[in-house]
């Protein structure tokens, strides 16, 4: 379906791209909320107060939130610095309560946008009401999951929408607590370019080390914020410790980053960059001629295994196929995982189209 969406300039207008969300992970006391909060208005740089009210977690007798309390204390940080203040809402009465005191966007975290009902029931507890609405991604990276709860916010007369790509769990390991999955974020940027996509460099990271080079990548890649949670004392934080920055290692992170233009008043830049898109249109064409070559002799291949009573699949060959092309690509310049991954795919559908053979 087609997502009525009003443009972030027109909801923020006073905010330059990109958009900067910080504060801390839960709102633990007063005095910590609204010291952060100044700390960070103080950078001149930060447009939104963000702080965890409601905690969703995974296991009892961990620290959920602060509860109601906590929106007072947004609602004085708000007066005492003029931030905009965000937080996350899992139910219809987190909804009514964040209208209640003056809270001025709302998130819906990952864990509530894999479950269609609670995203509904938000949904349905929103119309009617004119606040800007960011949706997490899914904790899987299933883009459908994401987009479909959108569309229900949207649905329900919400246009100030925009979606915040906070990277997906995995059991591979990684040096991220959540795999980035940045081509989902492209995909959904693509599709529907006129939704806002912020950030979250700290629970992609996990830790505070990796957030200065995510949110890096994230502007690199034309996201339109980042949200960084942010801490007076990150090592007491009652929540995700580990991923929470100072207010001044945010300044130092904020001032670090580069933010580059999607484009160039250089005509000589525009003109190089022109002929080298046409070189690799021309490359792109040979791979898919090549790779429509290759798919046709893997259905002949089938057709002789289907003939003579062969199995599909033969492990020693791909094995083979494999290694040979690995090692073929890494003394090309080639990264071997994603040679790997390449073949993994065109194998995956030589397979298919073999099956298809056999029915």
């Amino acid at each position: 379906m087609e997502l009525n969406i009003t443009p972030m300039r027109e909801w923020l207008p006073d905010v330059k791209k990109p958009l900067i969300i910080a504060g801390p992970c839960s709102a633990e006391h007063e005095d910590q909320v609204v010291n952060t909060a100044k700390e960070i208005h103080a950078l001149g740089k930060v447009s939104v107060l963000r702080a965890g009210i409601w905690k969703p977690r995974t296991r009892p007798n961990c620290f959920e939130g602060i509860g109601e309390i906590g929106l007072e204390w947004l609602a004085t940080a708000k007066k005492e610095t003029g931030m905009l203040t965000t937080t996350e809402v899992a139910t219809p009465e987190h909804v009514e309560l964040c209208l209640k005191h003056g809270v001025d966007i709302l998130w819906i975290g990952a864990r509530t946008t894999v479950n269609p009902f609670s995203v509904q029931a938000i949904a349905d507890a929103l119309k009617g009401v004119d606040i800007p609405v960011l949706v997490k991604n899914p904790i899987n990276p299933d883009y459908q999951l994401w987009l479909g709860a959108m569309e229900r916010i949207n649905l329900a007369g919400i246009t100030k929408l925009g979606a915040i790509h906070r990277g997906f769990s995995s059991a591979e390991k990684s040096p991220f607590r959540n795999i980035p999955g940045w081509s989902m974020a492209i995909e959904l940027k693509r599709n529907f370019p006129n939704i806002p996509i912020i950030n979250d460099p700290s629970h992609i990271a996990g830790n505070r080390d990796l957030i200065s080079y995510v949110s890096q990548k994230a502007l690199d890649l034309d996201l339109d914020g980042l949200m960084i949670e942010t801490h007076i004392q990150p090592s007491v934080a009652l929540s995700d410790a580990a991923q929470q920055v100072t207010p001044e290692r945010l300044g130092e992170i904020l001032n670090e980053l580069k933010v580059r233009e999607t484009s160039s008043d250089n005509q000589e830049f525009t003109d190089q960059l022109a002929i080298l898109r046409k070189d690799i249109d021309e490359l792109d064409e040979e791979i898919v001629q090549k790779l429509s070559t290759r798919m046709k002799i893997a259905k002949k291949i089938g057709e002789f295994k289907r003939d003579n009573e062969v199995t599909i699949l033969q492990m020693s060959r791909w094995e083979e196929i494999v290694e040979k092309r690995v090692s073929l690509g890494k003394a090309m310049g080639l990264d071997e995982k994603f040679t790997k991954e390449l073949y993994q795919r065109i194998h995956s559908e030589s397979i298919k189209m073999q099956e298809e053979l056999m029915k």
